[in-house]
Formats: structure tokens, C-alpha cells, sequence
């Protein structure tokens, strides 16, 4: 699935083209996604200037003065730029023809969304998020705080969307790795001084993620085609009995809150 640094992979790539550009035409081949697409939404986006291609957590926002596109990849999705002379894939369910490319919204599981809102913050998928993990509402005093009392396991606290948005699968076994924390200690346990540090691997795993375009393990691909490269970079996902980088042991496997988890015994307390 892809996860809050493909989506802003995916976010950086299309918004060059969208932003300024006012659709004259939005066709829906397939209204029928995780939840219907409104079929009000091509008239709200057609005459009108894209102001901004946002985002919050893994939801895609294209605002104009009408309102705002919500936008989700689900499980295999994506928006990709497509020549005009290009042929429709099968599972091209949405298109925006632009000046020189066609913007084409891919999604073979049909997982994804369009929707429509007139104030996001309000949305029912949005309001109940916690903050961004790159923006300055986040820290290691935000997750001390939420998590006293709390008995889960701090791998499954930090996947929680209502604590931080877009704290995936993969982006919490490589930051727990970075700040030395076992995935399986209980989230209320781990004092504030190891939060900041946590906080701070969080930041720097998905920035690292961003920069190198996210990680492709199966579908995910930007909106030129390109495959995600931070999946070289992974010191623990995916690595179950290979040799730790730092210790040099073999690396453990465990099923944490139905989720697949690879650590360091001997690095991770």
C-alpha cells in the first residue's frame, strides 16, 4: 500500500502540472471505488483553476475555489502523467486531460477514492487524524504524552493515524531500528527522552523515503513511471535472518498487531 512518502512522491509530481492549470474535462470510466465517486465531482473541478496540490496523511488534495478533491491510492493505486497519445489501461478509472499530458488515476483493487469536500479539516476521514510527522506539531514530547497508560506495543502505537499520520508498516520497523526501541515494548514504557529520539528517527526515515522516492515492493510507482528507491535502504523490513548492520546478528521476525516486523534483538531495547 503505498504510504504517506509515495503519496508525497506522487504529490510532487503531478503538482507542476496541476497547479494553475484549469480542467476543461474530467472523465470517469469506472465510478465504482471504495466508496462511489460523488457524480457531481468532473462539474466541480471543470472550470476552474487547480490552486494547490496538497496533502494530508495519504489523502491527495486538489483544491480550487469550489472546494477540494480527495484523493486516496488505496492498495495498488496511482496517478500517473500519461502522453495524450498514450492508450487507456484497463484500470484507468478517472482522467484529466492537460496541455501536454493526460493525468490518469490507475487503481486495479479499486481501494482508492474520489471525493469531494467544501472544508477538508471537517471531513470525517481527515478530522479525527493526528498530526503530520514532518510538521511542527510533532515531537517526542507529542508521543510521551499520548502514550501514558497505554499497554499496546509502541510499534503499534506509532501506526495508530489518530497519534501521527502516515507512520506505515515499513517506515515504523526502520525508525524503531534507528532509535534502538524493541517494536514489542509497551508504548507507555518507553520514557521521554527515547520518544524525542524516535520522534527524530520517524522524521529522518521518511524524509530519506521522500527524497529517494519511496519504496517500491510490488505496484508502486511515481507519476512518471519510476520506481521508489528507498527499498534499498532498508536496514530491517524485509531482511527476517539476514545480518543486522550494526551487530552483525540475524535478524528476527515477529507478528506485532497482525503486522509482519523484522528486528534487532540485540540493538532494539
Amino acid at each position: 500500500m503505498p504510504e504517506l512518502p509515495e503519496v508525497e512522491t506522487t504529490r510532487r509530481g503531478i503538482a507542476a502540472w496541476l497547479e494553475g492549470v484549469t480542467p476543461s474535462e474530467v472523465r470517469i470510466h469506472n465510478p465504482s471505488l471504495r466508496w462511489p465517486i460523488p457524480p457531481e465531482l468532473p462539474q466541480r473541478l471543470i472550470g476552474r483553476p487547480i490552486t494547490n496540490v496538497g496533502r494530508r496523511a495519504k489523502y491527495l488534495l486538489l483544491h480550487n475555489e469550489r472546494g477540494t478533491a480527495l484523493v486516496h491510492l488505496g492498495m495498488s493505486g496511482s496517478l500517473r502523467l500519461s502522453q495524450p497519445d498514450e492508450a487507456r489501461r484497463t484500470h484507468d478509472h478517472v482522467e484529466i486531460p492537460l496541455a501536454e499530458r493526460i493525468l490518469r488515476f490507475n487503481d486495479p483493487r479499486r481501494f482508492g477514492a474520489w471525493l469531494w469536500s467544501t472544508d477538508p479539516p471537517q471531513h470525517p476521514l481527515l478530522a479525527p487524524l493526528g498530526p503530520e510527522p514532518l510538521g511542527t506539531a510533532f515531537d517526542g514530547d507529542h508521543l510521551y504524552h499520548r502514550s501514558r497508560g497505554r499497554r499496546a506495543s509502541v510499534k503499534a502505537f506509532i501506526m495508530d493515524a489518530k497519534i501521527v499520520v502516515g507512520v506505515g508498516n515499513i517506515y515504523a520497523a526502520e525508525a524503531l531500528f534507528m532509535a534502538g526501541i524493541h517494536p514489542q515494548r509497551p508504548a507507555g514504557r518507553v520514557g521521554r527522552t527515547r520518544y524525542r529520539r524516535l520522534a527524530d528517527a520517524i522524521q529522518q526515515v521518511l524524509m530519506n523515503a521522500i527524497e529517494l522516492g519511496g519504496t517500491t515492493l510490488r505496484d508502486f510507482t511515481d507519476s512518471q513511471g519510476n520506481p521508489g528507491y528507498f527499498r534499498q535502504s532498508l536496514a530491517v523490513y524485509g531482511r527476517e535472518s539476514e545480518p543486522c548492520h550494526r551487530c552483525g546478528q540475524p535478524l528476527r521476525h515477529r507478528v506485532i498487531g497482525q503486522r509482519s516486523t523484522v528486528f534487532c534483538a540485540r540493538c532494539q531495547r
